[in-house]
């Protein structure tokens, strides 16, 4: 069904319609699925710190009746020797039957894939996607809302390092009807390659900096930490942090039907006495991403994609990814490439735009 899941905009609306259709028939009936993947071999590559997604890639191959190995910390592997991307991919790929990553650096999951000998996963890349919490989120939306179109959905927080609010801007800008309110500091608003894919599918968006003034219109409040991890410096953090709290003062302004998600961690941007609220579904939010994995791994194995990897060529040799982070950058033997649209080249790993 898919030979890697990198980016769900790659995925038609049929098949993440299948996934979604499946994690609800799993978490109905999770004994039918049980033994679907016994005997297959999971490696959670984590070169970042993580709880739930590792934990619920790990929980999902185990409740199908799979194994796991891998790492959480990049320092207790052959990493720390100096170990490249490409040598650890190609020796866990030939013990594995699928492989998530997580990785610090933009685009990293499509550079494991060209050298990986088994599917490979998304399970976010720096500040770029994170496709699988973005699976998470349809599923629990279609479970806890009844439906991903027609939906005025507010983005609140770190729109400009947040992988998971990239992802779901992105896929749910596909979705008839669909209209966005991103809540943010002028410092942390959506990268123009994200409000270009909106623009590009005709979705509307308002850009705003007060979640009071959002809440009546909205369906759904998808709020977001400010990532420390992804600032240069703690001053700079400090300056963004604790802006954007949801309290029940904001809480009482939403509408009765409204659903709040959260990828998680919490930070201090919802407080505690909000988890109280039948509106709040971030916990049963972090469940619903462990069915969302299930089905996802069982379809990678279980309905495999024809298989067209091979070794790639040198690429673009002419042009260097503006993008510091982008993973290009630290792998130099990675091949370059780009996309080349009028006066502008795109990078395809990390979605970064330069002049030519």
């Amino acid at each position: 069904m898919f030979e890697n899941v990198i980016d769900l905009e790659e995925i038609s609306q049929d098949k993440l319609q299948k996934v979604i259709d499946l994690a609800c028939e799993i978490k109905a009936d999770p004994q039918r699925y049980s033994e679907s993947c016994h005997g297959k071999i999971l490696a959670t590559l984590f070169y970042e710190p993580s709880t739930r997604t590792q934990m619920s890639f790990k929980a999902a191959m185990m409740r199908l009746g799979g194994n796991t190995l891998g790492f959480d910390n990049p320092m207790n592997s052959s990493v720390s020797k100096g170990e490249s991307l490409k040598d650890t991919i190609k020796m866990i790929s030939g013990y594995t039957d699928i492989i998530a990553i997580r990785h610090p650096l933009e685009g990293s999951a499509k550079a494991a894939s060209l050298y990986s000998d088994a599917p490979v996963i998304n399970a976010g890349d720096g500040g770029h996607l994170h496709p699988t919490q973005t699976l998470t989120d349809l599923v629990t939306l279609y479970n806890e809302v009844g439906r991903l179109d027609h939906l005025k959905i507010g983005i609140c927080g770190d729109l400009k390092y947040g992988r998971t609010a990239h992802s779901l801007i992105k896929t749910m800008s596909h979705y008839e009807g669909n209209e966005f309110y991103l809540i943010s500091t002028p410092d942390l608003k959506l990268p123009s390659y994200i409000t270009n894919i909106l623009k590009g599918s005709g979705c509307k968006y308002t850009e705003l900096n007060s979640l009071s003034e959002a809440m009546p219109m909205l369906d759904v409040l998808y709020m977001t930490r400010i990532q420390r991890e992804r600032f240069a410096s703690e001053e700079e953090y400090k300056k963004q942090s604790g802006i954007y709290v949801l309290d029940t003062e904001k809480l009482s302004l939403g509408k009765a039907s409204l659903k709040i998600l959260h990828p998680l961690p919490r930070v201090d941007e919802i407080a505690v006495e909000v988890d109280n609220d039948p509106r709040a579904v971030y916990f049963k939010q972090a469940v619903y991403g462990m069915y969302a994995r299930m089905a996802l791994i069982y379809l990678m194995l279980n309905e495999p994609a024809p298989k067209i990897h091979s070794e790639p060529s040198t690429g673009d040799l002419v042009h260097t990814c503006s993008n510091p982070n982008c993973i290009t950058n630290s792998e130099v033997y990675l091949p370059r490439s780009f996309v080349n649209s009028g006066d502008m080249l795109t990078c395809t790993y990390c979605d970064s735009r330069m002049l030519i």
